[in-house]
C-alpha cells in the first residue's frame, strides 16, 4: 500500500564561511613557502630601468661579443633583506654627466623597489661608455623621468673636520739595503744546502756531506792563533750593522712652499742647483755658473768677465737667483762666489 504522506522538503543545516572549512587544515602562510629572488632577475630590472631614462643607450659588439658585458650591467648584491647595486651604463654623446646619473637612480631605485619589494642599500651609477646612439636605438620609446635639477644640489650637513696628515717627504734607500740583500743570498745558500743534506741522507742523491763534515771540522777545532782576530772581526761586522739598521734615512728631496698646512710638493737639491744655474749662466757678463745646494745654503759660483765689477755680478746673481730660493718651505742661504778668467787676470 502507498504512503500518502506528503514528502516534506528537508531542511539543509546553514554554513557559515567558517564551517566551510575546518580550521586545523588551513594553511598558515608562513608554511605555503617563500619568495626568493635572485640576482640575476635584479641585474635585469636594473639594466631594463637604465633603458628607460633618456641618453641611456645599449652598447653591444667589440669586445663585449667575447666577454658577454654589454651595457647597461649591473653587479649586484644582495642581504639582509637590501640590495646593493653596481650599475654600468652606456651614454649617448652629449650629456650631462650629472643630471644623467641622477635620473638612472631614481628610475633604478624606483623600479627596484616597485617590482622587488628590496630596499636599495647602495646604487653607484658609472657611465663607462659613450658613443652616439643607433638609429634603431633612437626609435624605441622611453618612459620620461620626473627630474628637477635642484635634485643633484648636494645637501649642506656639517661635517667633522678632516685630520692634517702630513705626507712623509721622499727618502734615501735605507743603509741596510746591502746588507739585507747579502744576508738574503746568504739565507739562500744555507737553504740549499740543508737542501742537499737532506737529500743525501735520504739516499736520493750521492754525495760528500757538506754540513756535516763542517761540524765535525768545527767539533775537532781548538785554539788556534787565527780565532782571535775572526772573533774581533766578527764583533765588529755585528755593530757595524746594527748601527747600519738603526741609522735613519737620508732626506732626497726639499719641500716646497704650497697653499696647504703640510708640504706636499718637494724638489731634489740637484734639480734646484740646475735651476740656479740656468737662470746664473743668462745674465750678461757670466761666462759660466756652477751650483752646489746642501742643507744650510747654496752655493753659485760663476765665472765673469772683466768688464762687470764683482759687487755688479753678485747683485745680479743674487736678483736672479733668490726668486727661486723662495719656493722652498725651509729657506737657505744665498752665496755667490765671482771667479775671473786667467786672461782678465
Amino acid at each position: 500500500m502507498a504512503d500518502s504522506r506528503p514528502i516534506q522538503p528537508e531542511t539543509l543545516p546553514s554554513r557559515t564561511g567558517a564551517d566551510v572549512v575546518a580550521p586545523e587544515t588551513v594553511d598558515p602562510v608562513g608554511h605555503r613557502g617563500q619568495l626568493v629572488i635572485k640576482d640575476r632577475a635584479v641585474e635585469r630590472i636594473a639594466a631594463a630601468a637604465a633603458l628607460q631614462v633618456p641618453g641611456v643607450i645599449r652598447q653591444r659588439g667589440g669586445l663585449s661579443l667575447f666577454t658577454g658585458r654589454d651595457l647597461p650591467r649591473a653587479d649586484v648584491t644582495t642581504g639582509g633583506g637590501a640590495v646593493a647595486v653596481n650599475l654600468y651604463i652606456a651614454a649617448e654623446w652629449p650629456y650631462d654627466a650629472a643630471a644623467l646619473t641622477r635620473r638612472v637612480h631614481d628610475a633604478v631605485d624606483r623600479q627596484l623597489h616597485e617590482l622587488t619589494g628590496l630596499p636599495v642599500h647602495e646604487l653607484n651609477v658609472l657611465v663607462a661608455a659613450t658613443s652616439v646612439a643607433e638609429p634603431a636605438e633612437r626609435s624605441e620609446p622611453s618612459v620620461p623621468v620626473e627630474y628637477t635639477e635642484a635634485d643633484i644640489v648636494a645637501r649642506t650637513e656639517y661635517r667633522a673636520p678632516v685630520p692634517v696628515v702630513a705626507p712623509l717627504p721622499p727618502l734615501a734607500h735605507p743603509a741596510a739595503a746591502p746588507a739585507a740583500a747579502l744576508i738574503a743570498v746568504g739565507a739562500l745558500a744555507l737553504a740549499f744546502a740543508a737542501a742537499r743534506e737532506l737529500l743525501i741522507v735520504r739516499g736520493t742523491y750521492a754525495g760528500a756531506p757538506w754540513l756535516r763534515n763542517s761540524f765535525e771540522w768545527f767539533g775537532r777545532l781548538h785554539w788556534q792563533s787565527w780565532i782571535a782576530p775572526v772573533a774581533a772581526a766578527l764583533v765588529l761586522l755585528g755593530v757595524v750593522l746594527v748601527v747600519v739598521a738603526v741609522k735613519p734615512r737620508r732626506r732626497t728631496h726639499v719641500p716646497l712652499q704650497v697653499s696647504g698646512p703640510v708640504p706636499t710638493v718637494w724638489m731634489r737639491r740637484t734639480d734646484l742647483a740646475r735651476m740656479c744655474s740656468a737662470h746664473a749662466s743668462t745674465l750678461p757678463g757670466v761666462y759660466a755658473a756652477r751650483t752646489v745646494v746642501d742643507r744650510r745654503r747654496a752655493l753659485v759660483s760663476i765665472v765673469g768677465s772683466g768688464e762687470e765689477s764683482t759687487a755688479d755680478l753678485v747683485a745680479a746673481v743674487r736678483g736672479a737667483v733668490a726668486p727661486n730660493l723662495e719656493l722652498l718651505a725651509e729657506p737657505i742661504a744665498l752665496v755667490v762666489q765671482v771667479h775671473r778668467p786667467r786672461t782678465a787676470r
